[in-house]
């Protein structure tokens, strides 16, 4: 299967693990049936938050985090001009944070499932989104 990981899931898999389901551990643990991947619109959400001082990495800088996630095992996807393009096709407004959007709209796009703890996320069934927390 093939998962993409919300910025939130990511933050908590590298700093508070314990904050993750059984489930979404299983998931990244098992490299053989599962492909995870890590968006280039998380690392941008990541360093926007950083410098506005909504969240602290710890000793990290988010110029660190493209490496930590690779040396993990996960894949890095970039943000796409296809994604881009044809992000007006995403017509449910569930949800106000553009970056979340820009992943739901990648998961979709992609047809991966969509590994976030946020409820709003859930309502993008209808646009077709997979999702488990």
């Amino acid at each position: 299967m093939k998962y993409l990981l919300d910025t939130h899931i990511l933050i908590w898999l590298l700093f508070e693990p314990s904050k993750l389901s059984g489930m979404v551990r299983t998931i990244v643990t098992n490299r053989r049936d599962n492909q995870v991947y890590v968006s280039a619109v998380s690392f941008w959400e990541i360093s926007i938050k950083i410098r506005s001082g909504k969240i602290g990495l710890d000793d990290l800088r988010p110029d660190d985090l493209p490496k930590i996630c690779l040396e993990s095992g996960f894949e890095i996807i970039p943000l796409t001009n296809l994604e881009t393009s044809s992000y007006y096709q995403l017509t449910a407004d569930y949800h106000k944070d553009p970056f979340d959007r820009l992943l739901i709209w990648q998961a979709i796009k992609a047809n991966y499932i969509f590994i976030s703890d946020d409820e709003n996320v859930r309502k993008y069934g209808s646009e077709g989104l997979r999702v488990i927390s």
